[in-house]
């Protein structure tokens, strides 16, 4: 199974993304995001925004990513339905580079869940097995 879903937490989001390549997580990562603060199923893909993310490791590339994502949501009013990602190991890291598809954040139609504040380290796992990628994370709300 590929997506994202959400797991027991008591007070924050923890999400568990998963996929065949680790782009397909990172963007599922992404997906399971925004599926925390609005109706995924409500966004649009009216505009196409390019996304440029390094991170020293895979986990700082997850965390540089989804905070990255949520700047565009609390600063641009941005939310994206969509992801085509790239990820390749450079000299000081890892880079991400891709393009997200959505839209304006719009309160009335995308009925709006739940406010994240930040992206955490808490409980990340990042694992790989037989062709299958699974990313875990904590969303503090």
């Amino acid at each position: 199974m590929t997506g994202y879903t959400f797991l027991e937490h008591i007070t924050d989001a923890l999400i568990r993304a998963e996929g065949s390549s680790l782009e397909e997580a990172f963007a599922n990562a992404a997906r399971g995001l925004t599926d925390t603060m609005v109706h995924i199923e409500t966004v649009e893909e009216k505009t196409e925004e390019q996304f440029t993310v390094q991170g020293s490791d895979l986990e700082n590339l997850l965390y540089n990513w989804l905070e990255t994502l949520l700047i565009k949501v609390t600063t641009e009013d941005m939310v994206f339905s969509t992801f085509n990602l790239k990820i390749r190991r450079i000299k000081e890291g890892y880079e991400l580079t891709g393009t997200g598809r959505g839209e304006e954040l719009n309160l009335e139609r995308h009925k709006p869940k739940t406010e994240v504040k930040a992206a955490t380290y808490h409980l990340m796992k990042i694992e790989r097995t037989n062709g299958h990628v699974t990313l875990q994370f904590l969303m503090d709300l």
